[in-house]
C-alpha cells in the first residue's frame, strides 16, 4: 500500500524500521529550551514593539511597525504550537500509532511546520524590501508604502504560506512521520515519486528565494546607507549609518546561517531521490538550527537598537580603553533619520545649497 496517498496509515511503516535514534533526555532539554526561550523573547519584543507604536505614531514607522509586529508574532505562536506538539510527542514517548490513528495530528503538524517556516522568510524579505524602498526612494516610501498597502502585503504573505502548507492535503498526500518520530513534514525516506519531491524542492526554492530577495535588498540598503554618508558631512547621520548597517548585517549572517543547512538538505533529498545514514542527524541538526533564527528575529530586528548598542559601547570601552564613534550624537528615531538623510541627499535644494556653499565663502 502506498502509504503517501493513504492519511490513515501515513508514515506508519517508518516507525517499524527507523535508523535514526535520539536521547530522550537530550531531545526534551532541546524541545523545552528552545519553546521556553523563543516565547520569552518574542514576547518581549511584542511588548516593546506596542509601547513603540504607542510613543512614536508616526506614519514613516507605520509600515516597519506593522511588519516587525507580524514577523514577531508569527515566531511567537510558531514557538508555542510547534513547541507544544513536540513537547506532547516526547511526553507519549513517540508512540504515534496509538494517538494518531487517522492522521490528523501528523497533519496539523506538517502544516505548522511548512507555514511557521517559510511565513518568517517571507516577512523577512518584505522587511527587506520595505526598508530598501523607504532608503532609496524616500518620497515614494511615504506617499505609496500607507499601512493599508502593507497590510495587504500581510494578507498576500500569508495566505500564499497557507496554500503551500495546504498543498499536500488537497492534493491528498499525507504529511510523513519522520524517521526520528518527533516531527512531521514532507516525505523525507525513499523519495521516488515526482509529487514528494516537488514539494522538498518547492520548500527550499522559495525559502532560498526570501534569503536571497533579503540579502539583495539588505546590500543595496547598506551601499546606499554609505553613499550617503561620504556624501553628507552632518554628524547627525552617522550614528543612524553605523546602526542601520550593524542590523543589516546582523539580520543577513543569522537568516543565511540558520536557514541555509535545512533548505540546502531538503533540496539535496528532492533532487537525489534518497538519503544518506547521515541525512536523519543532518536533518535534526539543521531544524534546531533554523528553529534559533526565529529565536534571534527579535533581538535582531527589534531589541539591537541604540539602547543595546550604547551600552555594549560602555562596557567595551570600560574594558578595552577603547575610543570609538560618540554615541551621543544618536538620534531617537532610526527610520525618520534614514528618510530625512536620503531625501536631503537627494534632493536639489539641497545639492544647490551645498554648490552654492562654496561661492558665498569665497565672496566673503
Amino acid at each position: 500500500m502506498n502509504s503517501s496517498k493513504s492519511p490513515g496509515l501515513a508514515g506508519f511503516g517508518i516507525l517499524r524500521n527507523t535508523t535514526c535514534h535520539t536521547e530522550k533526555k537530550i531531545s526534551v532539554f532541546f524541545s523545552i529550551i528552545f519553546m521556553s526561550v523563543g516565547i520569552l523573547s518574542n514576547s518581549l519584543a511584542i511588548a516593546i514593539l506596542m509601547k513603540a507604536y504607542q510613543r512614536f505614531r508616526q506614519k514613516s514607522k507605520a509600515s516597519f511597525l506593522l511588519l516587525a509586529s507580524s514577523l514577531v508574532v508569527t515566531d511567537l505562536f510558531g514557538h508555542l504550537i510547534n513547541g507544544t506538539i513536540a513537547v506532547f510527542v516526547y511526553a507519549s514517548d513517540k508512540d504515534w500509532i496509538r494517538f494518531n490513528q487517522s492522521n490528523i495530528l501528523c497533519s496539523i503538524f506538517g502544516i505548522c511546520m511548512v507555514f511557521f517556516g517559510l511565513c518568517p522568510l517571507f516577512l523577512g524579505s518584505v522587511m527587506a524590501v520595505e526598508r530598501c524602498i523607504g532608503v532609496t526612494k524616500p518620497i515614494f516610501h511615504s506617499t505609496k508604502m500607507t499601512s493599508k498597502h502593507v497590510k495587504i502585503m500581510l494578507t498576500m504573505v500569508c495566505l500564499f504560506a497557507v496554500l503551500i502548507a495546504l498543498l499536500p492535503i488537497l492534493r491528498f498526500r499525507a504529511y510523513q512521520i519522520q524517521a526520528s518520530r518527533t516531527w512531521c513534514f514532507y516525505k523525507t525516506e525513499h523519495v521516488e515519486d515526482w509529487e514528494d519531491r516537488f514539494y522538498l524542492l518547492l520548500f527550499s526554492c522559495l525559502g532560498l528565494l526570501a534569503l536571497a530577495i533579503s540579502f539583495l535588498c539588505n546590500a543595496v540598503t547598506g551601499i546606499t546607507l554609505l553613499r550617503v554618508k561620504f556624501k553628507s558631512q552632518q554628524r547627525q547621520g552617522r550614528s543612524h549609518h553605523f546602526e542601520m548597517i550593524i542590523q543589516l548585517l546582523a539580520i543577513m549572517c543569522v537568516s543565511c546561517i540558520c536557514w541555509s543547512p535545512f533548505l540546502v538538505t531538503m533540496a539535496r533529498i528532492g533532487i537525489n531521490k534518497s538519503r544518506s545514514k547521515e541525512t536523519c542527524e543532518t536533518i535534526l541538526f539543521a531544524l534546531r538550527m533554523a528553529t534559533w533564527n526565529q529565536i534571534l528575529d527579535p533581538w535582531v530586528y527589534i531589541l539591537l537598537r541604540k539602547a543595546v548598542l550604547k551600552n555594549l559601547y560602555k562596557i567595551t570601552r570600560g574594558c578595552c580603553g577603547m575610543h570609538v564613534i560618540n554615541l551621543h550624537m544618536w538620534e531617537l528615531s532610526s527610520i525618520k533619520n534614514s528618510l530625512k538623510v536620503a531625501a536631503i541627499s537627494e534632493s536639489p535644494v539641497s545639492s544647490k545649497h551645498i554648490n552654492l556653499q562654496p561661492l558665498s565663502s569665497t565672496a566673503q
